[in-house]
């Protein structure tokens, strides 16, 4: 292993034709800090050098073909335009035809380095300009004997930077650097990773070879062949890693076992349930019971959509809890969310002999003592607040049970300080409103155990959500107040994005004047909320609104989580086409939360964009989280989903979770196959894997929820 690790991990500088200067770029530019980046540097095309077109010919291609190469004679060089509209203009002319060259920059070099009446092979994009066909800064090679009928392989295209290319570090040199690299590289020296069994079980080009033929295919099924081997080792490998992490996490955790279901989760299954469990919620109720009697610790992500019964579940699952001889608390990111956990679970128990508290920062002196005490000598059976449960005072006389609400608003660490509230740290059950597309939790979230709600309750009407444009906003104040006057209530949500913080401030202001000419004073009042005013001002506000003392709320997208309004039936979103699809289905579940309709409406400017147009097409033609949650990914990209950046997790140069499902699906089910026969990777076939995971430990962050 010494020998390929020091060939791999030489400083890029080092390398014929980088340099000091050039390797400071890279490093800078690229992140290729190695002579192993580069090689890990793909091409993310190929252009067939194979083929010479007649120019007569190209008309007739037009649209087809994306790049062209052609041989011809220069006829005539010049440069044209004035000041900054300067160019170089050149006529290549073979036996079929004409074609304008034209170089706008670096156009005084091109000149002193191309030779009228001379032959050419010239290769570039073929454009129409004022009716005449001509190619943009082309390449273009001296014709000699050797490339007369075009270069005989697929030329790999890389990514590559303004900067870069200002140092002479094109697309066609960083080949160049990478060609030189290859020559100088042994196959031992690309060591195998995958296990012999996998590669002839999927038809896997070996390690080496599929660096070769991806930066240097004769053909293009060569570069496709590279391409499915080395996804499938990125997907592979970081399947491995999560695997692993859960396999110890099973095998190393010790939990409590609650061995029975007894009287408080019998009494209230048969005789206090407001309404029957649907079949998802029954389903993750076994799941987390089957985990409390192992004898493991328990790690459980719950996904649901927003109203889909996740609070009832985690209830039940504080009950088996306290059926056990154990405490159990629920940790929520806000004070107004902890304040309906409390209130809602405490009316659902009030003929049960069970004692439930509320723990935030607002609760002081006597009455904070009072829940601290019976918390402590174990006669608070649950507890309910923000991030105040974690605080050093706060202590149980045996914690079994601790439940995350919207678990991507705590970070790690806090999460962490919820294991020290007992010996053993308690059972763990977090759970998201945000659904998470399936491919991503596999991924990102692969070391703990998914449940998913994917039912809703019976009886729950979709929300209504429609499109509506600036011109149609008296409608949609008619519309509102009509709803008013039924006794329901609306929001009307702004975006607050930070980059342009004083623009939307500025425009949440002047909306929240626009809104009360519309609803004046005394027959409507409006609550303001946003992230400016000072906390207790903001809780008095949504405090009113929730108390039904306000008709209307007028917010930034600090409603998003943490406001439960059954009587709020519309939702207005402000310039939706600013927000990110799975931020309009988190606002739009603020409202629909009662037995009658509720209305979304999504409100943007007259010119819309591509993306925003299909946003709000989603939106309107579905409530379902999990499509809009897979969409959201595929409009923005798996990096840019909640929490997924921070991650590491999805750092992949070449596999992308959407598009290479199937092969991710393969590497999962292979990896939990191998680790289940071989846990340790001992046997022969798996030190290859082995060897590879210790040489590169800690070079990715697998993220961990608990």
């Amino acid at each position: 292993m010494a020998t390929h690790t020091a060939i791999l991990s030489s400083p890029i500088e080092y390398l014929k034709g980088v340099g000091p200067q050039r390797g400071e770029l890279l490093r800078k530019e690229l992140n290729i800090f190695t002579f192993g980046d580069l090689l890990n540097y793909f091409p993310f095309r190929y252009v067939d050098r194979t083929k010479v077109e007649k120019i007569g010919q190209l008309h007739n291609q037009m649209g087809q073909a994306d790049y062209v190469q052609i041989r011809g004679r220069i006829t005539s060089l010049e440069v044209i335009g004035e000041k900054r509209g300067k160019r170089l203009m050149a006529t290549l002319r073979d036996e079929t035809g004409e074609i304008d060259l034209v170089w706008f920059q670096g156009w005084q070099w091109m000149q002193k380095s191309l030779q009228q009446q001379t032959a050419y092979l010239v290769f570039g994009r073929v454009s129409v300009f004022n009716g005449v066909m001509q190619i943009a800064h082309p390449e273009m090679d001296l014709l000699t004997e050797n490339i007369a009928t075009g270069k005989q392989f697929l030329e790999p295209v890389y990514y590559t930077t303004e900067k870069l290319k200002a140092r002479g570090l094109t697309a066609k040199a960083i080949g160049k650097l990478t060609f030189n690299l290859l020559e100088q590289l042994s196959p031992l020296e690309i060591p195998e990773n995958i296990p012999e069994p996998v590669l002839q079980q999927f038809r896997l080009l070996p390690r080496p070879m599929s660096f070769f033929k991806i930066h240097l295919p004769a053909t293009e099924e060569e570069a496709q062949q590279a391409r499915r081997r080395l996804k499938f080792e990125e997907l592979f490998m970081a399947q491995i890693r999560i695997c692993r992490i859960k396999i110890r996490r099973h095998q190393q955790s010790h939990g409590y076992i609650f061995s029975a279901v007894g009287d408080h989760f019998n009494d209230f299954y048969n005789n206090h349930l407001p309404f029957a469990l649907t079949g998802a919620q029954k389903r993750v109720l076994k799941e987390i019971r089957l985990d409390t009697m192992n004898g493991r610790q328990m790690n459980r992500l719950l996904q649901g959509d927003v109203g889909s019964g996740k609070t009832m579940v985690a209830l039940l699952t504080m009950l088996l809890a306290l059926d056990n001889g154990f405490q159990a608390c629920l940790m929520a990111p806000t004070e107004i969310l902890s304040q309906q956990h409390y209130k809602g679970i405490s009316e659902l128990l009030e003929h049960m002999p069970v004692n439930v508290a509320l723990l935030t920062g607002s609760k002081k002196g006597k009455a904070r003592k009072e829940v601290l005490a019976a918390t402590a000598a174990g006669d608070m059976h649950i507890l309910i607040g923000t991030h105040a449960l974690l605080e050093d005072e706060v202590q149980f006389k045996n914690l079994g049970m601790a439940i995350v609400d919207e678990q991507h608003r705590f970070g790690v660490a806090q999460r962490a300080r919820l294991w020290q509230k007992n010996t053993i740290p308690p059972h763990i059950l977090v759970m998201t409103a945000t659904p998470i597309p399936r491919t991503l939790a596999m991924t990102v979230y692969g070391d703990l155990d998914v449940s998913v709600i994917d039912e809703m309750p019976p009886g729950r009407k979709p929300i209504t959500t429609v499109h509506r444009t600036e011109f149609q906003r008296p409608q949609v104040m008619d519309f509102i107040r009509e709803e008013i006057r039924k006794g329901r209530q609306a929001y009307i949500v702004y975006p607050l994005i930070e980059e342009s913080e004083k623009m939307d401030y500025e425009n949440l202001m002047k909306g929240y004047e626009e809104v009360k000419a519309f609803f004046p004073e005394p027959q409507y009042y409006i609550s303001m909320v946003h992230g400016r005013q000072p906390a207790d001002q903001r809780e008095t506000n949504m405090q009113r609104f929730v108390r039904g003392e306000t008709q209307i709320m007028v917010a930034t997208t600090v409603i998003e989580v943490g406001v439960n309004v059954p009587n709020a039936s519309v939702m207005v979103i402000e310039s939706t086409e600013r927000f990110g699809l799975s931020q309009l289905h988190q606002l739009r579940g603020r409202v629909g939360r009662g037995a009658e309709q509720s209305f979304c409406i999504l409100m943007t400017g007259i010119k819309l964009g591509v993306d925003s147009k299909e946003r709000i097409n989603v939106m309107v033609q579905t409530n379902n989280g999990f499509i809009i949650s897979e969409k959201d990914m595929e409009l923005r990209g798996p990096g840019d989903m909640e929490g997924t950046r921070q991650s590491g997790v999805l750092d992949f140069k070449l596999a992308d979770i959407l598009q290479d499902r199937a092969i991710l699906d393969a590497a999962r089910a292979c990896a939990e196959k191998i680790l289940t026969e071989d846990p340790d990777l001992s046997l022969p076939e798996n030190h290859p894997l082995q060897e590879y995971l210790a040489a590169h430990r800690g070079k990715s962050q697998w993220s961990k929820i608990s």
